[in-house]
Formats: structure tokens, sequence, C-alpha cells
């Protein structure tokens, strides 16, 4: 019966029936045909949002919001462009710096790509870049969105696998950081051999003074942090901490946003916040379904007698990531995978933290594959352009992030080296 819940998932999503809804109704119809009633199906959907860690999502969703409405992506694009505008690809290297700079504000990478994406893509644009290269550069960038801190996905994993997300968030920041580095240096490779140059002089006065004013926005990721790291507040209260913060900062000191403004905020991240919440309850349900059946025991044993090397296997697991990054949204991949899997951590005696990385930063390279790839659809959105183009355009992108990954796979220090693992 599981592996019919499984095949009718797959034909809904192939239908084009949202993911949440597609999970759910799945999971309804199994239980319809099993000895369990279907009101477990409220049962397990309510008690996988009975979380208190669960809370921070949509409260960084909300702080999120507030930043992109209260002019702080306008600032931190400024900032970039002081450091590095002058360089070869200098518009392209400013929008992969100013999208890691909002990662560690915003936790989205959907969020990520509208903030800086409506700013820069144009910008690029009127600087003769190629509209595809500018669409797949910044659609790339704001994968950094779930891997540097603080991260949505990175609550979610670490409420699925009992890890803390204090630790994932600290894991994060290195990771994060070599994806940008990554990134940078191959568009500073693209740019010089299609002649993008820089525009304008280094001045240490305009880094000091779009450094002044945008001093507060990268403030707030380090108070977020700090508060974390010295215990102080958890990481869903740090989330309480950062709308604060970032209402003080839009309402009374930028005085970039007004009580009207609140409104259309508020209602812009329970929207994002409810549909990602909703999807985090379906996959709850069906992860539950899956336990019950025993799965992750049957699957735990066929792994087990493939390979008794970790690495082997985590290269194995790597490339299924890849795989389901492209047809389910990361939250509910999570949800469902990470139940599956704990047995086979434990067999392997690998890191829950370093693990909670790599599935992070590999499924946040499924927001650039087709069909789900929803950084694809966000970018696109940005200015007219055909999907399949876009699809080819950020190609090398997907080759550049899996170059990375695959050195997370190889030197697990680089996540846990901030741990003092």
């Amino acid at each position: 019966m599981i592996y019919i819940l499984l095949i009718i998932l797959f034909i809904l999503l192939i239908l084009n029936v949202p993911l949440a809804i597609s999970v759910a109704l799945a999971s309804i119809l199994f239980l319809m045909n099993s000895d369990f009633s279907e009101f477990v199906a409220v049962q397990r959907m309510i008690t996988g949002l009975d979380s208190f860690p669960l809370m921070a999502i949509p409260l960084f969703m909300l702080a999120g919001k507030i930043m992109e409405k209260g002019g702080i992506s306008k600032r931190l694009v400024d900032f970039a462009s002081s450091l590095v505008g002058s360089i070869s690809g200098g518009f392209a290297i400013i929008a992969i710096i100013a999208s890691m700079f909002f990662a560690a504000i915003s936790g989205s990478a959907p969020a990520t790509v509208i903030a800086i994406g409506s700013i820069m893509v144009p910008a690029m644009i009127n600087e003769g870049y190629d509209k595809k290269f500018a669409l797949a550069l910044i659609a790339s960038a704001g994968t950094i969105g779930i891997i540097i801190p603080p991260s949505i996905p990175f609550i979610t994993y670490g409420i699925s696998a009992n890890a803390s997300v204090g630790d994932l968030f600290i894991a994060g920041i290195l990771p994060g950081l070599l994806m940008g580095i990554a990134l940078i240096f191959y568009s500073y490779i693209v740019s010089v051999r299609r002649g993008y140059k820089g525009v304008g002089k280094f001045e240490v006065k305009r880094v000091l003074v779009t450094f002044r004013k945008s001093i507060l926005g990268l403030l707030m990721p380090i108070i977020i942090l700090g508060g974390i790291y010295s215990g102080q507040f958890t990481p869903t209260e740090s989330g309480v901490i950062a709308c604060v913060y970032g209402l003080i900062v839009a309402l009374f000191i930028y005085r970039s946003m007004n009580l009207k403004d609140l409104k259309n905020t508020f209602v812009e991240a329970g929207l994002l916040s409810s549909m990602i919440l909703f999807i985090v309850a379906s996959a709850n349900l069906m992860s539950w379904l899956i336990t019950v059946e025993q799965i992750p025991s049957q699957i735990a044993q066929v792994l087990s007698a493939l390979t008794e090397s970790p690495l082997v296997f985590l290269l194995i697991i790597m490339a299924v990531f890849f795989i389901v990054g492209m047809f389910i949204e990361i939250n509910a991949a999570i949800i469902l995978i990470v139940p599956i899997l704990l047995p086979l951590l434990n067999y392997y005696e690998i890191n829950l933290i370093f693990f909670g990385v790599l599935m992070i930063t590999n499924l946040a390279i499924g927001l650039l594959t087709p069909p789900l790839g929803v950084n694809l659809f966000v970018a696109k959105s940005l200015d007219t352009i055909s999907f399949n183009a876009l699809v080819r355009a950020v190609l090398p992108f997907i080759v550049v992030m899996a170059i990375v990954l695959v050195l997370l796979v190889l030197f697990p220090q680089i996540s846990l080296v901030l741990l003092g693992s």
C-alpha cells in the first residue's frame, strides 16, 4: 500500500496539483484503504505543527519582509557596489554579495531573489549584461539564502532530526560563504570573457558612506547568531528579536516604512508562511505513514548491504537528493526523508549537523532544477525570457554549486570547524 501512496503522489505532481494538497490527498487516500481512521490525518497534521521551534519560520519570513519593504536590500546593494563595482563583472559580483548579505537577514531563497533581483537585474541589463546570464545569476545567488543562517530549512531539519538549530546555523556559515565565493569566481571569469566591465572607480569615502547607511542591516545577522550562540535566546526567540529590530530600523530610523505599510507586510509574510506550514503539516502526515509502514528500516537494510563506507553512502544519498530536489519542495523533502535516514546516519556514525548542511546545500541546487525549481520561476518573473532559455543559462551555475557540494562531502571540517568539531 505504501508504494501505491507514492505512485498516487507522483501522479498528482505530474498533474500539477499543488505540492501540499498532493501530499495530503495521497496520504488520506492511503488511510481510507487501511486500518487507520481518516481522522488520523487531522491529528498528525496538527501534531506536525505543534512545535515551538517551528514558530521561527513565520517570524523569519516576517523579518525578511520587513527588511525588504524597509529598503534594507537597496542599502546592501549600494554597499556591495562601493566594494566591487569598479572591477570587471562588478555588477554580477554585486548581485552575489548583496544576495549573501540579504540571505543573512531573510533565511529564504525566493525572498532573496525578489529583493536583490528586482534591483540588480534591470541594472545589469542596462549595463550590457546578457539577460539570460543576469537572471540565471540572480536565481543561483538566491540559493545562498537557505545556506547562510538564519535559514528556514535548517529550522525544519533541526526539528525533524532533533538536532540543534543553533549549531546548524553556525555550521552553515562557511559553506554559504564558500558557495558565494565560487559563484563570484565563475561570474568574474564569464564577465572577463564577455567584456562586462566595471563602473566608476573604487573610493574609500564611498565605501565608508554606504557602510554607514547599511550598518543596521548588516548588524542583524550578528545580533541573531551572537544571541543564539551566547545562549541569550533560542533560534525561535531570535525570530522575534529580528522582527522587532527590523520594525524599529524601518519605522523610526530609516523611516522607509509607515504604519500603513505594515498591513501589506504582515499579510504577505502570513501568506508565505501559511504555504510553507501547510506543506510541513502534509509532509509530517506522510512521513508518519512511511515510518509506521517500516519503510525506513527496509531502506536501511538495502543501503547498508550495498556499502560499508560512509563516504560511498553519502555520495549515493547526495545523488538521490539531487533527484528529489527536482520534484519536491525543500521543507517537505526534509520532513519526508530525514526520519527515513536517521537509522542509517546512526549506523554509519555520520554527524547530524554535518549531514544537515549537506542535505540543505544539495536541496538548494534543486531550486534551480526543473520542473519545480522555485528560484527559476521567481527569476523568470523579473523579466521576459523563455523558461527553457533560463534553464540552459543556469546549467553552468549548477555545475559550480555541485563542485562546492562535493568539497563539503569530502571535507567535513568546512562545516564543523566553527563548532570546534
